[in-house]
């Protein structure tokens, strides 16, 4: 069989499974599934991909679908340390939304249910390690307060570590309501860098490819607020030896990196602050909300 043949084969098979999508009722299911086959068809062809190739992809994507739980999403961990997450974010915030604070990655470890806190109140229940609070505005794109915006916060504690990973209740991580000033202040750890779980595939993958696989320490923040399209990112502190090579590519802009100071404000003058304002865009999406609950996943 001739090279000219084999290709024509390749081209009609591709073309056949496409075929067979074509009575998709949803306009978008079928656009993203038809490119997605063409793109995995390409990818098999230009890396000549063997058949014991292909069953070591199939076997790492089964592990990482076993790793998964309601407690870790190992599949969103592939995701960011392929970069894709990171794409996404940077897709959704060139789409209108250029005033608003620029999104960062959800990670694996987000939690439903976190405890509901005052502001003013510590988050850090259990962990013990150098005070933080973190203190600014919540605001619309025309620099308007946002009363009442509900600001999820988590982090690791100041050892690197999540609470999950501990396999303890909620801890750094809570609830806060803008007052009606769209201020928010929460006391909290100093977070540290640390690397990914050592425990699963996507690990195993990073090692295979001589990576290092730490992110920086930072804290993450879900805002959400009625009227306005809910903002997942985080801030990253300066300094830090690997923000500026983050094994997840979650530092996209300048602007999410932060240097903390130190206040003369309560709770004391030891206590270094971070003050921060986040601009949401008007709109409604909840896009990005979907994090480490798989029971929250709709397929």
């Amino acid at each position: 069989m001739t090279a000219t043949s084999d290709n024509e084969r390749l081209v009609e098979l591709t073309n056949a499974v496409i075929a067979q999508m074509s009575g998709t009722p949803s306009t978008r299911l079928r656009e993203v599934m038809e490119c997605a086959v063409r793109h995995l068809h390409a990818f098999a062809i230009e890396t000549g991909l063997t058949p014991e190739e292909w069953l070591a992809g199939v076997a790492f994507l089964t592990a990482t679908g076993q790793m998964s739980s309601a407690h870790r999403q190992e599949f969103i961990l592939l995701s960011d340390a392929l970069g894709l997450s990171a794409v996404v974010n940077l897709l959704q915030d060139g789409m209108g939304l250029l005033q608003a604070t620029e999104s960062s990655l959800l990670g694996p470890f987000y939690r439903e249910q976190a405890p509901l806190y005052q502001n003013g109140q510590s988050m850090a229940v259990r962990c013990t390690g150098p005070q933080l609070q973190l203190k600014g505005r919540v605001l619309d794109c025309g620099g308007n307060p946002i009363p009442e915006a509900t600001v999820q916060i988590w982090q690791t504690d100041s050892e690197g570590v999540y609470d999950i990973q501990r396999g303890l209740e909620m801890d750094v991580r809570g609830v806060y309501t803008t007052d009606e000033n769209g201020r928010y202040h929460a006391l909290t750890v100093m977070p540290k860098s640390y690397p990914l779980p050592d425990d699963g595939p996507v690990r195993r993958m990073l090692n295979a490819q001589g990576r290092h696989g730490y992110r920086p320490a930072h804290i993450h923040f879900l805002i959400s607020a009625p009227g306005h399209k809910e903002l997942v990112t985080a801030l990253y502190i300066a300094g830090d030896r690997f923000v500026k090579d983050d094994t997840v590519f979650g530092v996209t802009s300048e602007q999410l990196i932060v240097t903390p100071t130190l206040s003369a404000e309560p709770p004391s003058p030891e206590v270094s602050t971070i003050s921060y304002d986040f601009h949401l865009a008007a709109g409604e999406d909840t896009g990005g909300r979907v994090g480490a609950d798989v029971s929250s996943l709709n397929y």
